[in-house]
């Protein structure tokens, strides 16, 4: 069973950045689609950004509208890890941050089940 681990959250102002990090372990890693959702109090899950396979699907990426052009997704197989680089944070990007394995790679109503995601990073962002 896979195991995802993030960190990297904190409190920081708008406008500043954080890095999260989630790193795998049990699965095959470098054959996984990687993704990060987010939940804000009182709303539902939605899928940030998610990065595919290299090997089968070149590493390409999705990102939500809200956050293109301020977050980059990437991944190092190497180390069994996925990054969300997070700049020009706004208070709506305050949520809770999870690593999930396999999500969708656009937009779609599928969510992946309970065993492909970590227990979460919150990132606070004030004003």
């Amino acid at each position: 069973q896979v195991q995802l681990v993030e960190s990297g959250g904190g409190l920081v102002q708008a406008g500043g950045s954080l890095r999260l990090s989630c790193t795998a372990s049990g699965g095959t890693f470098s054959s996984d689609d990687m993704g990060w959702y987010r939940q804000a109090p009182g709303k539902e899950r939605e899928l940030v950004a998610a990065i595919a396979t290299i090997t089968w699907n070149g590493g390409n990426t999705y990102y939500r509208s809200s956050v293109k052009g301020r977050f980059t997704i990437s991944r190092d197989n190497a180390k069994n890890t996925v990054y969300l680089q997070m700049n020009n944070l706004k208070p709506e990007d305050t949520a809770i941050y999870y690593c999930v394995r396999d999500p969708p790679l656009g937009p779609s109503t599928y969510i992946p089940p309970a065993n492909d995601w970590g227990k979460g990073a919150l990132v606070n962002v004030s004003s």
